[in-house]
């Protein structure tokens, strides 16, 4: 359509010009008065500001060339009207001045004289544009005219013949429509007016740009030079350049082939000395290996001790814990008829959530107990629920059972114990010991007998018939008298059964155990149980105290002489005043035993307690004693003085008795060994009769003690044993007693024994852990006291208490305060005031440049989110005097020079940490910003795990449904068989589960690394971790190297050396949340590239948002760039919980260029970013099609041919094309009627040409629409299906992509005849628009195919150029061709010949061939040329015929007319 308006408009300034002579009087007028305008305005107008000195320029080469074309009179260098020189004269000048170096001056003039010509170049485009638009515009008003004037004819002829029919009605209505027509035709031609006048504006615009740019040519012309020569000079200037480059590489090639030289042979040497060095190394490690072997088997043996111990202490405990888990529900002494109620605790001990049912009690006591639970739901870690349970007895028997309960892990069982009334008898002794006492005293002791149960009965205590001396070993020994809470079971409640062993147990609130109870012998008559103490130290000083008496006993039986037959007790040993008696329920009885010695000696009696309840065993009890007639004695034989550390001394006082009648001398003695370490005080002493004598024991160990009583001391055991005497006058026997101490040392071992803190920067400050052991088997109490100012010890600022034997940790913080070396020593002192020192040494650094903070402690950030943080390097260096202030060193080295210090952060890879810039330099009292970014992600291999995680759960799943539908079917199948049974068939078999699962392929867990970051599983586990994220926290220490100097004047590959004691650490603390807000379009990921889109075109995204956050959120969002190429479409602003919805963005590229863009979303502390990523492209093909014109060439009519054309896409994306036929564009329609083309203006034509009778499209393409993607072709297929004879088939092709951009115009045009043979070539006859209505006539038809030949006429022109000295003959082309069908197939070749040549030949035609043949689908030429004869008249052309004969189906007869005419040039 816009190509038809086009070729319209280039007439309309002769359709104007119309030929009444008002009009034609007003076109003088006009041309008048431009011409008086062009005149007025000719020194008014001024186009471009253009350099007046360029301008002079330009002038003085136009004179010069004019001077130089006069002089040499040469033809054709002359002025034309404006003024311009001709070529050659200007030639010489211009190549002179150009030959000038341009300086930067000349630059800028060339660069703004060719924008101000750019710049009038636009303008008179933008003229023509408004010309061209004015011009359709004028052309569619003249259209409307048109048919408003047709239309305005029409009514009026009506209005004529309705007046005649006297219908009066349609008369008033076509007048009214006949005004109406009137009234828009006015309102038409005012517009054409005004139309018109603007067009005559704009044309005298356009010639006055015209002018300028005529004005402007010759300057046109040599700023194309100068730019000509510019771009020359640059060439030179880069090859130049590119010159001193090559050589400036080849001089660093060689420094760095020397370096590699130097470096090679550094290298080497350092090789050696490595080499060297690893050997020592190798024979000390060796050294060192056997020494640590050693110290390891010492130090395994030790801990191998020490674990057996530490097992049996937890053995000891583990089953004092099993012994009371079982016995969680019991109910003793139960009365018939009544309930009793009782309340228990379940605790879930599992490490994770667990859940509980009950499954019920035992089957014989459902008559008797009820549970109360109400399932709690799941249980975390350590949470408990209560069970209750309730017991309503029936039957006067023993009940037990248990409670069953489910859970998670599987199931477990709570016992049920219920007891009837019983005798619960127990003695609180079980060995009566009176000790030493001399003859003729006499001594009582009670034995308490204790009734626990809800039953009395009656007892006799009796002395055992067969008690004699030797029969002390048949019973076994509890605690000693000194433990009054030791008791006797007669029955036992509660057993508990493991394996085939049962173990006899108190009730709830005892403990039996083996280490409360010590066997003379291995008897297992009766078992004996004591409480549980309060700890189990208490428990072990019980067994030793037992040990120890059972020891004591032992040797008094060995004393006595084997034959000795043993004295009657009954005078010794009796029983008090009650024998027997009643003991009622839960109550106790004193019995009373009295001890009379007679002689001195042992004396041992057992005792037997019956009872008259059978149920009830009798219990027995023993009873020992020992008479001495010594008159001096030592109550306490053994003086305990518990645990002792060296050189500490330490007193007790000594007792001793007597009881003789008089005063008796004592002499105190200790044995030589401990002379120097123990004393008795006095050495001697008078004792009165019947009275005491104190003796004070002083002991002092010395470090000599292991030497000096090899004897008495246990080096192992540090135990020390050592015998006193006490010397008694007119006593031949001495008073001995035992003093036992166990010696430990008071040491505090410090490891290591020197602490080497080594560089330390004064900016940091650094830690080291040493251990502190307590060598003593007592605790101690200690403390660093007088710490430097600079030194720290944590915890508890150095202060503490070591357990015996225990190693402490602790740390020593030293931070230095300037740079030096420090030497100093760190003194523990303990609360014996023993000093124990720390050597410690360090060298103080001061860094060059400092952090202004080193510690940054970010907010809680949620993944995919960004916290970020400033920090500045500060170089505070700025002089080297050392006397005013401190300078950046090592210790006492030198000091850094003064200058640029660079630094680099070694940021670990595949952190979240980013920080920018992470290289630099800073300047002498300068500091740099950084910004330290913090952007938690999912680790990729935590996603992959979860992926495999989920598809094995998928798969279970799956597995699981499978197993149920197999169930299913078998169960399906049974039933089948049944009744196939029942019927009397044979049933099929049946395949068991079992059976059908081993065909079942079991599921294989995929690779983690196998899984794509693509796939839908990769998505769904980072999902799922995102929405289960847990609070995590991070801690990062990044060092940061400095080095003293610039890193951009580094030369080539060198790189700066820093020094390691000047490195700096930033410490950040990372916390990670989960997410408020997510993504999950994309695949959960936040950038969106919108790939390749074509300029001028739009793409639009979604990207789903998912709030999954407990609350509402309030979004607000980051502005894009007003002028970008991006945009948000549908902005919401809240996002209820668990909600989803979608925003839209759109990106529509300007520009032939990358597009990057941030968008954030925020809502509160939190923000999700989004990346925004395109690339604007500039659509672009290549076809197949040279030039705009695709002939279909010659075809027969109401045939088909078919022709290919390709069309490749050569950008970046992806073309959705669309092709458009002209014949079959919907608006042809309604620009019908309109001017045949070949009646208007010349030059112009319309595109559509002649068309099928039937309707149908002549040309068609295939496929219509469809992609093409990058660096593809795509194979079109063009139809030519013509219905008739015409040479005038065209048509035009549109191809568009994205639907509204046509990239390509390709004109289609094809000749249909109906015979074979066709000539083509000469000038146009006849116009190329011919009539839809058939304009031969049958006849006309008819007679040709009687006659078998055709006549048509062709026109040849030929133009001979002419001048003085040549002739160029004039030379046209006929071209004879044959259709290739096959409607003809049994015709020959066509054939044609000329007739009448040789009046052409007189008259200088020449036609070759003269005749011949042409063979099916081919062409062959006739080149025709003219030589005008001698004497020929230019101004008069030549003219002449001839017949061309070309025989094929039929014979056609072509009427050549040749028509020459000479041109001079």
């Amino acid at each position: 359509m816009d190509q038809i308006n086009d070729m319209e408009s280039t007439g309309i300034s002769e359709e104007n010009l119309r030929p009444e002579e008002n009009e034609e009087n007003e076109d003088n007028e006009e041309d008048e008065m431009i011409s008086d305008q062009l005149v007025q305005e000719e020194e008014s107008w001024k186009g471009p500001e253009l350099e007046d000195d360029y301008e002079e320029e330009a002038r003085t080469d136009s004179n010069d060339a004019l001077e130089g074309g006069e002089e040499e009179g040469e033809k054709g260098e002359h002025l034309d009207s404006i003024g311009q020189p001709s070529r050659e004269g200007s030639e010489q000048p211009k190549t002179q001045r150009i030959k000038k170096t341009m300086n930067y001056a000349d630059r800028v003039r060339v660069l703004n004289l060719r924008r101000n010509l750019n710049q009038l170049d636009n303008l008179a485009k933008e003229k023509e544009m408004i010309i061209r638009k004015t011009r359709e515009e004028l052309d569619a008003c003249h259209s409307h005219i048109d048919s408003l004037t047709n239309q305005q004819r029409v009514v009026e002829s009506e209005i004529e013949r309705e007046k005649e029919a006297g219908n009066s009605a349609a008369v008033f209505r076509l007048q009214a429509m006949h005004r109406r027509v009137c009234v828009e035709l006015g309102n038409e031609k005012d517009l054409e007016s005004k139309i018109t006048a603007m067009l005559n504006e704009s044309l005298l615009e356009m010639w006055k740009i015209e002018i300028e740019q005529g004005n402007f040519s010759e300057l046109r012309n040599q700023i194309k030079q100068d730019e000509e020569y510019l771009d020359q000079q640059n060439q030179m200037q880069a090859a130049e350049r590119l010159q001193n480059q090559k050589n400036r590489t080849l001089q660093l090639n060689q420094r760095w082939l020397a370096m590699e030289r130097k470096i090679q042979k550094a290298r080497d040497d350092y090789d050696h000395r490595l080499s060297k060095a690893l050997e020592d190394a190798q024979r000390n490690h060796e050294k060192a290996v056997r020494f640590l072997k050693k110290s390891l088997g010492r130090i395994r043996d030790k801990e191998a001790n020490q674990e057996q111990k530490n097992q049996e202490y937890m053995q000891k405990r583990m089953e004092t814990v099993l012994s009371l888990k079982n016995n969680i529900s019991s109910n003793r002494d139960f009365d018939i008829g009544k309930t009793y109620k009782k309340k228990m605790i379940l605790i879930n001990a599992f490490y994770s959530i667990n859940y509980c049912k009950l499954v019920g009690v035992s089957e014989h006591l459902k008559d008797f107990f009820t549970v109360h639970f109400d399932p709690p739901g799941p249980m975390s870690s350590g949470m408990s629920c209560e069970v209750g349970v309730t017991f309503k007895p029936m039957i006067n028997q023993d009940l037990e059972g248990e409670v069953t309960f489910l859970s998670q892990i599987g199931s477990f069982s709570i016992p049920l114990k219920c007891s009837t009334k019983k005798c619960v008898l127990a003695l609180d002794k079980e060995l009566i010991d009176f000790g030493t006492h001399v003859v003729g005293e006499t001594i009582s002791r009670t034995i308490t007998l204790t009734n626990c149960g809800a039953l009395g009965t009656r007892f006799q205590l009796r002395k055992a018939a067969d008690t004699t001396h030797t029969a002390m070993g048949q019973h076994t020994v509890t605690a000693p008298p000194s433990i009054d809470k030791a008791v006797f079971v007669c029955a036992p409640v509660v057993e508990t059964t493991t394996g085939n062993k049962k173990d006899s147990n108190f009730s709830m609130g005892r403990f039996t155990g083996d280490k409360e109870t010590v066997s003379l012998n291995r008897s297992e008559e009766v078992i004996h149980h004591t409480p549980l103490p309060d700890n189990f130290e208490q428990l072990d000083n019980l067994a030793s105290d037992t040990d120890i008496i059972g020891e004591s006993l032992q040797v008094l039986s060995a004393e006595r002489p084997p034959g000795q037959q043993s004295r009657e007790e009954v005078l010794e040993i009796t029983v008090g005043k009650v024998s027997e008696g009643d003991i009622g329920p839960f109550s106790s009885v004193k019995l009373q035993i009295m001890f009379t010695p007679a002689v001195p000696g042992a004396v041992q009696a057992d005792f037997k307690i019956t009872f008259d309840n059978p149920d009830c065993k009798p219990l027995s009890f023993s009873v020992t004693a020992v008479s001495v007639a010594v008159p001096v004695w030592v109550p306490n034989p053994n003086v305990d003085l518990k645990i002792c550390m060296y050189d500490r001394l330490y007193q007790d006082c000594i007792i001793i008795q007597s009881r003789a009648k008089s005063a008796l001398r004592l002499k105190f003695e200790v044995c030589k060994e401990l002379a120097n370490h123990m004393e008795l005080l006095p050495k001697t002493g008078y004792i009165q009769a019947h009275s005491s004598f104190s003796v004070q024991l002083k002991f002092l160990p010395r470090h000599s003690l292991r030497e000096d009583a090899r004897k008495y001391f246990d080096v192992k055991t540090r135990v020390l044993e050592v015998p006193m005497t006490v010397m008694v006058s007119d006593q031949s026997k001495p008073v001995e007693f035992t003093v036992h101490a166990i010696v430990t040392t008071s040491d505090l071992e410090i490891r290591p024994t020197e602490v080497d803190f080594g560089f330390c920067s004064i900016y940091e400050a650094v830690q080291t852990t040493i251990t502190l052991t307590n060598k003593a088997i007592l605790p101690q109490e200690f403390g660093f006291v007088e710490l430097p100012e600079f030194v720290e010890i944590q915890p508890n600022d150095g202060f503490g208490m070591l357990l015996p034997l225990e190693q402490l940790q602790l740390d020593i913080i030293f931070k230095a305060q300037r740079a030096k070396e420090y030497s100093f020593e760190l003194t523990c002192k303990t609360e014996i005031n023993r000093e124990f020192k720390l050597s410690c040494k360090a060298v103080g650094v001061h860094p060059p440049l400092e952090l202004s903070h080193t510690l940054v402690q970010f907010s809680a950030t949620a993944l995919n989110d960004v916290s970020t943080a400033n920090i500045f390097v500060i170089n505070n260096h700025v002089s080297v005097n050392q006397f005013t202030h401190s300078v950046p060193r090592v210790g006492k080295g030198e000091v850094a020079p003064v200058g640029p210090t660079s630094f680099q952060f070694l940021v670990p890879e595949d952190s979240p940490i980013t920080i920018m810039p992470c290289v630099g330099t800073v300047l002498p009292g300068k500091k740099c910003m950084l910004e330290v970014s913090f952007r938690p992600v999912l680790c990729d291999q935590l996603i992959r795990l979860e992926a495999v995680h989920l598809l094995c759960q998928a798969a279970e799943a799956k597995a699981q449904m499978e197993r149920k539908a197999r169930e299913l079917e078998l169960q399906r199948r049974k039933e089948e068989a049944l009744l196939t049974r029942k019927d009397g068939k044979r049933p099929s078999s049946i395949l068991s589960i079992s059976q059908i699962s081993k065909h079942t392929r079991p599921f294989q867990p995929p690779n983690p690394e196998d899984i794509s970051p693509d796939s839908e599983e990769y998505i769904a586990a980072h999902l799922s971790l995102i929405r289960s994220f847990a609070n995590h926290f991070d801690k990062y220490v990044i060092p940061c190297l400095i080095a003293c100097g610039d890193i951009d004047e580094k030369k080539g590959t060198e790189n700066l050396h820093y020094n390691p004691y000047f490195t700096l650490y930033l410490e950040l603390h990372c916390p990670s949340v989960a997410p408020a807000l997510m993504v999950t379009s994309n695949n959960g990921r936040t950038v969106f590239n919108f790939g390749d889109v074509g300029v001028g075109h739009t793409v639009k995204k979604e990207v789903k948002l998912h709030n999954i956050s407990q609350e509402q959120l309030v979004l607000g969002y980051s502005f894009l760039n007003p002028f970008g190429s991006f945009t948000v479409l549908n902005p919401f602003w809240t996002l209820e919980e668990g909600e989803s919805r979608n925003l839209l963005i759109s990106f529509c590229p300007e520009e032939n260029t990358p597009y990057f863009e941030m968008l954030e979303i925020r809502s509160g502390k939190f923000t999700l970013t989004l990346t925004l990523t395109g690339q604007g492209v500039i659509p672009s093909i290549s076809c197949s099609v040279e030039g705009d014109v695709f002939n279909m060439g010659y075809v027969l009519a109401k045939e088909t041919a078919t022709a290919t054309f390709k069309i490749e896409n050569t950008s970046n994306l992806t073309l959705k094309y669309n092709i458009l036929l002209d014949s079959l564009s919907p608006s042809r329609e309604r620009e019908q009627p309109k001017i045949p083309p070949f009646l208007a203006s010349p030059g112009k034509a319309d595109v559509v040409g002649t068309q099928n009778y039937n309707g149908l499209s002549v040309f068609s393409v295939s496929p219509v629409e469809g992609t093409i993607t990058f660096k593809k072709c795509q194979e079109f297929t063009i139809t030519f299906s013509p219905d008739h004879e015409s040479l005038y088939y065209s048509d035009c092709i549109h191809i568009l992509i994205f639907g509204k951009e046509t990239i390509r115009v390709i004109q289609l045009k094809g000749a249909a005849r109906n015979h074979i043979m066709f000539v083509e070539g000469g000038d146009p006859l006849d116009v190329p628009i011919e009539s839809l209505a058939v304009t031969t006539s049958m006849a006309e038809e008819a007679s040709k195919a009687e006659s078998g030949k055709s006549t048509n006429s062709i026109l040849l022109n030929l133009e001979c150029v002419q001048s003085e000295t040549f002739v160029i003959p004039a030379t046209r082309e006929l071209r004879v061709g044959a259709i290739r069908s096959t409607q003809f197939a049994s015709k020959k070749n066509v054939e044609f010949n000329w007739e009448n040549m040789q009046l052409l030949q007189l008259k200088g035609f020449t036609v070759d061939p003269v005749k011949g043949s042409v063979e099916r689908g081919q062409t062959k030429p006739i080149n025709v040329s003219w030589v005008p004869p001698a004497g020929s008249n230019p101004n008069q052309p030549v003219t002449g015929s001839a017949i061309l004969n070309v025989k094929g189906d039929i014979k056609e007869v072509y009427s050549v007319y040749f028509m020459g005419r000479i041109v001079t040039k």
